[in-house]
C-alpha cells in the first residue's frame, strides 16, 4: 500500500525513538485554543475589581515588568484567588474526565458519586461539632485537611461497595448516588442541630467559593494537583486500550484492574484537593469533560482539555459572580445555574437514545 491509499480520516501514528503516539491535530488545536482562552480569562479576572488594571498591565506584572502598585494589587491581593480558580478547575475537570472514562457514563462525576458530599459532611462536622472557637484555631489547616480526608474516605467507600470482580459503571453510579444521599442527610442533620453561628460559617463554605483564598492554601492545592496530574499522565497510556474492552486490554498485556484502581484513586484525590481548597463547587466536574469531548470531537473525555475547560468554567463563573450580578455571589451559585440545566440535557439525551 502506498501513501495515496491511506485514509486521511484515520489518525496517523508517530514514533519518536521508543515512544509512539497518535497524532491528532484537531485535538492539539482545541487544547491550545483552550489554554489561550484560559490564560486570557485568568488575566481578565485579575484585572477586574475596585482598582481596575488593564490586560496589558496585568500580563506585564505577571512577567515581572509591572509598576510597584500594580504588583501589590495583582500578586498580593488578586493572584491567590485567580490561581485557586485555575488549580481547582483543572483538578475538577480532570477528576470528572477520569471517572466518566472509567465508568463509561457521562453522569459519573465526583458530585454524583458522593465524593464532594463526603468532603462537605466531614468539614461541616469539624465546624459544628468541634465548636466555632476550636474550628477557628485549626481553620487554616484543619478544615482543608478534614475535607480531603472526607473526600478520600467516601471515594474509597464507594469503590469498595461497587467492586464485585471488577467495576461496573452503572453499579458505581448507583452506589455513589446512595452514598451521596447519606452524606447529604448527615450534613443536614449536623446543620439542624448546630449552633446558629457555626451553621452560617458551614453554609458559606458548603456553597463553594474562591473568596479569601491565601497563598498557603493555593500552594498546597497546586503541588498536590501537580503530583496527581503527573501520576495520571504516566498511567493514562495504559488506560487507552481499555476503551476497546477489558478482554482486549488484557490481551495487550494491560493489568486493567490495577490501572482502573490507580486512576480512580487519583480522581478521588483530585476532587478532594479541589474541595479542600474551595469547598464543594458543584457541576464543574460533570460539565467540563462533556464540553471538552464535544469541542475536541473525541469519543472519550480528553484529560488535558477537560482540565482546561474546568479552569475556564470556574474562573469565568467567578468573574460573572463578582461583576455581572447585582450582588456578589459565591462561585458555586453560578456553576450550579450552569450545571443544573446541563445535567437535565444529558438525562434527556440519554432517554432519547
Amino acid at each position: 500500500m502506498n501513501g495515496s491509499d491511506v485514509n486521511p480520516s484515520v489518525a496517523q501514528g508517530v514514533r519518536l525513538g521508543q515512544v509512539s503516539f497518535v497524532w491528532r491535530p484537531w485535538l492539539v488545536l482545541v487544547t491550545l485554543l483552550l489554554a489561550a482562552a484560559t490564560f486570557l480569562v485568568f488575566c481578565l479576572s485579575i484585572g477586574v475589581g475596585e482598582f481596575p488594571i488593564g490586560l496589558s498591565r496585568v500580563i506585564a506584572t505577571i512577567l515581572g515588568r509591572g509598576e510597584q502598585v500594580d504588583e501589590f494589587v495583582v500578586m498580593d491581593l488578586r493572584m491567590p484567588r485567580a490561581l485557586a480558580g485555575l488549580v481547582v478547575g483543572i483538578a475538577l475537570g480532570m477528576s470528572g474526565a477520569i471517572t466518566q472514562s472509567v465508568a463509561r457514563n457521562p453522569l459519573a462525576s465526583p458530585d454524583i458519586l458522593g465524593i464532594t458530599g463526603g468532603a462537605g459532611a466531614v468539614a461541616v462536622f469539624l465546624v459544628t461539632v468541634s465548636g466555632g472557637t476550636a474550628a477557628a484555631v485549626v481553620g487554616s489547616v484543619g478544615l482543608p485537611a478534614a475535607a480531603l480526608a472526607g473526600g478520600l474516605g467516601t471515594g474509597l467507600l464507594v469503590y469498595f461497595l461497587a467492586w464485585r470482580r471488577g467495576i461496573d459503571g452503572f453499579r458505581l453510579i448507583l452506589i455513589g448516588i446512595s452514598v451521596s444521599a447519606v452524606m447529604e442527610a448527615i450534613t443536614t442533620w449536623l446543620l439542624v442541630s448546630a449552633d446558629i453561628r457555626d451553621v452560617a460559617r458551614a453554609q458559606a463554605w458548603l456553597v463553594g467559593s474562591l473568596d479569601g483564598r491565601s497563598w498557603d492554601e493555593v500552594r498546597v492545592a497546586f503541588w498536590c494537583t501537580l503530583v496527581l496530574v503527573v501520576v495520571v499522565a504516566g498511567v493514562a497510556f495504559q488506560f487507552k486500550p481499555m476503551h476497546l474492552g477489558d478482554e482486549v486490554a488484557a490481551g495487550l498485556g494491560v493489568r486493567y484492574s490495577r490501572v482502573r484502581a490507580v486512576l480512580l484513586l487519583c480522581a478521588v484525590l483530585l476532587a478532594a484537593v479541589a474541595v479542600s481548597a474551595a469547598g464543594p463547587v458543584p457541576f464543574v466536574a460533570l460539565v467540563a469533560p462533556q464540553v471538552a469531548m464535544r469541542l475536541a470531537r473525541f469519543p472519550t473525555p480528553p484529560m488535558v482539555a477537560s482540565g482546561l475547560v474546568g479552569a475556564l468554567l470556574l474562573i469565568g463563573s467567578d468573574l460573572v459572580a463578582r461583576t455581572a450580578l447585582p450582588i456578589t455571589l459565591p462561585v458555586g451559585v453560578v456553576t450550579a445555574a450552569i450545571g443544573g440545566p446541563f445535567l437535565i440535557y444529558l438525562l434527556v439525551r440519554a432517554n432519547l437514545r
